[in-house]
């Protein structure tokens, strides 16, 4: 029985989770897609240019999935330049708040090193978020809109629905809880808290963070730069006496070097990127994504 009932309060905050994903999180970054023109890619969506998950590579080449990605110029048929990355979550309780913190914020940051356009990172949180949590995400450069558990219970509350409990209640009452929610929870009612919630949150909430978003997308370069790059073969010694040897009289073998290019940005806001590829295609390729996003972001500004 034990394990029915805890498993009830996981469906709970399961159920909890995949609305406020799907209706507060989801609309609110279509809001700012609508404003900014950009195509919010969520797992709400099927698009024939990926599977069922959101994956994205990092520097290392390991594909990352996450909760939504803005893009400029995507669409149904077509990956877009990727402006905007982020997650989602509610938590019910506030253990291991900063565990939370540091592995959302820790699968984002990749992202700012990988593309020269992922100005934003951010996360949606919802629940029982701690204050040093939410200081570890600032701390990281990850913007963070936050609505306190008080207001999502409160916005199901006024929708005659309980999706809150004391944690020492009994298991059986526990499990009643969950069964009467999930008895109550259909579209109509999605839809009614869903409201409810955005009126507690406020509209000037939803427009800042809008704003937000456009400010950093708005922070563009003032200053880029091309390093060329040759680099020898590298010399291989089995001992540190040959080593010594060679560093006496050193002659590196530079007769068909290496070349790599670095790709160096300053932006208005201070931030810098770099990122070092192989060749010059890679380098026009990765520039002329930087050149897309300036162009998108002083057309709005134009009107």
């Amino acid at each position: 029985m034990a394990n029915k009932n805890a498993s009830s309060g996981h469906k709970l905050g399961q159920l909890v989770g995949d609305w406020y994903e799907e209706y507060f999180v989801f609309p609110l970054l279509r809001e700012v897609g609508k404003a900014l023109n950009l195509f919010v890619d969520s797992r709400f969506i099927t698009r024939k240019v990926r599977d069922a998950k959101i994956l994205w590579d990092d520097l290392d080449g390991n594909s990352v999935d996450y909760d939504f990605v803005l893009e400029l110029g995507g669409s149904d048929n077509k990956s877009g330049i990727p402006v905007a990355f982020i997650e989602c979550f509610w938590r019910r309780g506030s253990r291991h708040s900063k565990d939370k913190a540091r592995d959302d914020s820790g699968k984002l940051m990749p992202m700012r090193e990988t593309y020269p356009t992922a100005r934003f990172l951010g996360i949606v949180a919802a629940g029982d978020f701690t204050k040093p949590a939410r200081e570890l995400v600032r701390s990281r450069g990850i913007d963070l809109f936050y609505v306190p558990k008080e207001k999502i219970v409160e916005a199901f509350r006024r929708c005659g629905l309980i999706m809150d409990y004391p944690d020492k209640l009994p298991e059986e009452e526990k499990a009643k809880i969950v069964e009467e929610f999930e008895a109550q929870f259909d579209l109509a009612k999605k839809r009614e808290v869903q409201e409810a919630l955005y009126q507690l949150v406020g509209e000037a909430a939803i427009k800042s963070y809008v704003d937000r978003v456009r400010a950093t997308l708005s922070a563009l370069p003032q200053e880029i730069r091309f390093v060329l790059r040759h680099d020898s073969m590298p010399l291989t010694f089995k001992t540190v006496t040959a080593a010594t040897n060679f560093l006496k009289a050193p002659e590196f073998n530079m007769t068909s070097p290496m070349e790599s290019y670095l790709y160096q940005i300053t932006y208005s806001d201070g931030s810098e990127f770099e990122k070092s590829v192989s060749s010059l295609k890679e380098l026009k390729e990765l520039h002329k994504q930087i050149e897309i996003l300036t162009e998108h972001m002083n057309s709005l500004s134009r009107g």
